[in-house]
């Protein structure tokens, strides 16, 4: 399986953007996202399970943050609206085959809010 991310950038405070990731190969049950910020460990944002549409948050970006499907191109977006500078960081897909693992990741997307 590939994971191809893409849509990061640079993004005033307030702002918003969004990313998508395709995956090519074998079908997947779940897609999400991480992100790791310089100087601080890989953390979840959020995933979604491609047959149901049932997502998850982390608490710090649950209300600004929108996971989406689109099952017939294998592809997951995340809408991310009211950006802080805290969420700076690189972004990085993610993808299960429903073992409760992450299987495969993606290379990371930087995103970067600054005034």
């Amino acid at each position: 399986v590939q994971l191809q991310a893409f849509g990061g950038g640079l993004v005033q405070p307030g702002g918003s953007l969004t990313l998508s990731c395709a995956a090519s190969g074998l079908s997947v049950s779940t897609m999400g996202w991480f992100r790791q910020a310089p100087g601080k460990e890989r953390e979840f944002v959020a995933d979604i399970n491609m047959n149901v549409g049932y997502s998850y948050y982390s608490e710090s970006v649950k209300g600004r943050f929108t996971i989406s499907r689109d099952n017939a191109k294998n592809t997951v977006n995340l809408q991310m609206n009211t950006l802080k500078f805290e969420d700076t960081a690189v972004y990085y897909c993610v993808a299960g085959r429903g073992t409760g693992a992450w299987d495969y990741w993606g290379q990371g997307t930087q995103v970067t809010v600054s005034s």
